[in-house]
C-alpha cells in the first residue's frame, strides 16, 4: 500500500514487476474473487437471519438478491456518502462479539459447562486427526484472510494521508479478525458446538444460544452478524469497480468501466458486480457451503503474485534495507503459494475446479480485449502520408410512399449532396404506377429509381443497390436517408411499421455507408385529426 498508493493492488504490482500476463492473471483472480466474496458474504448473512428465523429458509435466494440490490444502490449513491451507513453495524458487531467472548469467559470460570447430551453429540461428530483433516482445516481457516486485499486496491478511497490510513485500517482489521476468530473457535470447542450438517443454523448462532440463551442478546448478536456479513460485500463493491476502471484505463477491459457516474462512482462496475454475484447466488442455491470452496483460490493467486512482484521490485530499486524487505516478501510469496496449492487441492472436488477453469477463461477474454484495443489504436493512428483526395459522395433517399416526411427528407438530401436520387422498393406492382405519378407531380427534380423485390423484402434489394452505387459509380461514401414521422403520443408509434430500424441495423455493417434519419414531427392538431 505504501509502495503503490494509487490502488490496483496485486494487478499493478504483478504487471509492473512480473509482466503483462502475470498482471492479467492477478486481475482475473481478483475480479473472480470479488464476485464470489459478495455472494458468500450475502449468503452467510442470510444464513444468520435464517438461524434466528428458520421459517424464512425457503426465501433465502430472494432475500439474498434483495440484499445485493440494496448494497449496489447504496454504493451508487457514492462511497464516501455511504460510509456512515456501514460504520454503525461494524461497531455493533465488534461490541456484541466481544461481549459474547467476555460472557463465555465468565461462564467457563464459573464452571458452567454444556449438558451431557451436547457433549455426546460433539464426540460423535469428531473425526480422527489426519494430515488431510489438518489440510482441510488450514484451507478453511485461510478463507478468513480473504478480503484484506481490497484495502490495497482501494487506497485512494481513504482520507489523506491515504497510504497511512489504509495501513492503519489493515492492522486494526487484523487485530479484530484474530481476536474474534480465535475466540469463537475456542468457545465452540469448550461449549461443544459443531456445525449443523443441514445448514439451517450457523456455529455463531449455536454459540450465541449457548452463551446468551434465547434472549434479546442472542437476537442482537444474530442481527449484528447478519448485517456485518451482508455489508462485508461492500468491500467488493469498493474494490471491483476501481480495479475494473484501472483495467479499462490500461485497455484490458471495456472502456465503459472507466466512466464515472453522476455520483462520481464507477456505476457500470457496480452494476456488473451486482449482476455477477446475484447470478452466483442463484446458481449455487444461496448455500454458503456450496460457495466457500470457490472463495479462497482467486485471492491466494493474487497474494502470491503480488508478493513475488514486490520481491522483484526491491531487487530492481535496491533501496536501503531492500534485502530484508525482499526476504519478507519472498517468505510471503512462498507461504501464500503453499496455501494456494493446499486450498486448490483440498477444495478441488468441492467446487474449486470451477474457479480453476473460470480464471484462465477470464485471462483469455481480457487478453482478447487488449488485442482488440491495441489493433484498433494502430488502425486509427494518423500516419505521415498524403491527405486523401476529396470524397466522392452520393445520396440515396428511400421512399416508402409520398407524404410530408418524404418532402423534408428530400430537401435535406439535396442540401448535402449534388448526386441525389430517390429509391422505391416495389412490393406491390399495382402501387408502383401511382407512386411514380405522385412523384412526378411533386416536382422535386430528383430521379426516382424503382427496385424490384419479388420476395417482398426491403433490406436485400436496398443493400444490393447501395453496393452497386459505390462500385459502378466509384463513390467513396453513400448516404442513405430514411424519412420518418414522429407521433405526438408514444403509443401511436406502436401502430406503425418499424422496418426502418431493421434496415438501419443491416446498413451499419456496410463499409462507406452513412445512414441518416430525417424526422418530420407531427403537430398535435395533425396527429389528433388522424384519429
Amino acid at each position: 500500500m505504501l509502495a503503490y498508493p494509487s490502488g490496483g493492488g496485486a494487478y499493478i504490482v504483478a504487471r509492473e514487476n512480473l509482466g503483462l500476463y502475470p498482471g492479467i492473471l492477478a486481475a482475473a483472480a481478483l475480479l473472480t474473487d470479488y464476485s464470489l466474496q459478495v455472494a458468500v458474504s450475502v449468503a452467510a448473512g442470510v444464513a444468520a437471519i435464517i438461524s434466528a428465523m428458520p421459517e424464512l429458509m425457503e426465501f433465502r435466494i430472494i432475500i439474498g438478491l434483495l440484499l445485493i440490490a440494496f448494497i449496489a444502490l447504496i454504493n451508487l449513491r457514492g462511497v464516501r456518502e455511504s460510509g456512515w451507513i456501514f460504520a454503525w453495524p461494524t461497531y455493533l458487531f465488534i461490541g456484541i462479539g466481544l461481549l459474547l467472548l467476555a460472557t463465555g469467559i465468565m461462564r467457563v470460570l464459573q464452571g458452567d459447562r454444556p449438558h451431557a447430551g451436547e457433549a455426546e453429540t460433539f464426540i460423535a461428530a469428531a473425526q480422527p486427526l489426519t494430515i488431510f483433516l489438518l489440510m482441510r482445516a488450514f484451507a478453511s481457516g485461510c478463507a478468513a484472510l480473504t478480503g484484506i486485499e481490497a484495502i490495497s486496491n482501494a487506497v485512494p478511497a481513504f482520507r489523506p494521508p491515504e497510504s497511512k490510513n489504509a495501513a492503519a485500517t489493515l492492522l486494526l482489521m487484523m487485530a479484530v479478525c484474530i481476536t474474534l476468530f480465535f475466540g469463537v473457535t475456542l468457545f465452540a470447542q469448550l461449549f461443544h458446538v459443531v456445525p449443523d450438517p443441514t445448514g439451517h443454523e450457523t456455529v455463531v448462532s449455536k454459540l450465541g444460544r449457548a452463551v446468551f440463551g434465547a434472549g434479546p442478546l442472542y437476537y442482537i448478536l444474530q442481527l449484528a452478524t447478519a448485517v456485518i456479513l451482508v455489508l462485508a460485500a461492500n468491500t467488493s463493491f469498493g474494490g471491483f469497480p476501481r480495479l475494473a476502471s484501472i483495467l479499462a484505463r490500461d485497455r484490458l477491459a471495456p472502456r465503459q468501466l472507466a466512466n464515472l457516474g453522476d455520483r462520481l462512482v464507477f456505476s457500470n462496475g457496480i452494476i456488473l458486480l451486482a449482476l455477477f454475484s446475484g447470478a452466483l447466488l442463484v446458481i449455487f442455491g444461496g448455500y454458503v457451503h456450496s460457495l466457500i470452496p470457490l472463495y479462497a483460490v482467486g485471492v491466494f493467486i493474487s497474494f502470491t503474485l503480488s508478493q513475488a512482484g514486490m520481491v522483484m521490485r526491491w531487487r530492481k530499486l535496491k533501496t536501503k534495507g531492500w534485502k530484508l524487505k525482499a526476504g519478507v516478501n519472498a517468505v510471503g510469496a512462498l507461504s501464500t503459494g503453499i496455501v494456494l496449492v493446499v486450498v486448490a487441492g483440498v477444495k478441488f472436488i468441492h467446487g474449486a475446479w470451477i474457479v480453476l477453469i473460470v480464471i484462465p477463461l477470464l485471462v483469455l477474454v481480457i487478453r482478447k480485449i487488449n488485442m482488440h484495443y491495441v489493433s484498433l489504436g494502430a488502425a486509427l493512428r494518423v500516419r505521415e502520408e498524403p491527405i486523401p483526395r476529396a470524397v466522392r459522395h452520393s445520396v440515396v433517399v428511400l421512399i416508402p410512399g409520398i407524404h410530408r416526411g418524404v418532402v423534408s427528407a428530400m430537401l435535406y438530401a439535396k442540401s448535402i449532396g449534388p448526386e441525389c436520387e430517390a429509391v422505391f422498393v416495389e412490393i406491390d406492382p399495382t402501387e408502383t404506377a401511382r407512386i411514380q405519378e405522385m412523384w412526378k407531380n411533386l416536382g422535386m427534380g430528383v430521379p426516382l429509381t424503382v427496385l424490384k423485390s419479388p420476395w417482398r423484402s426491403l433490406t436485400e434489394p436496398i443493400i444490393k443497390y447501395v453496393r452497386t452505387v459505390r462500385t459502378e459509380r466509384h463513390m467513396d461514401m453513400v448516404t442513405v436517408v430514411l424519412p420518418e414521422f414522429a407521433t405526438t403520443r408514444w403509443w401511436h408509434k406502436l401502430l406503425h411499421n418499424q422496418s426502418g430500424l431493421l434496415l438501419k441495423f443491416a446498413l451499419m455493417f456496410e463499409p462507406g455507408v452513412v445512414v441518416s434519419n430525417v424526422r418530420y414531427h407531427l403537430k398535435e392538431s395533425e396527429d389528433s385529426s388522424a384519429e
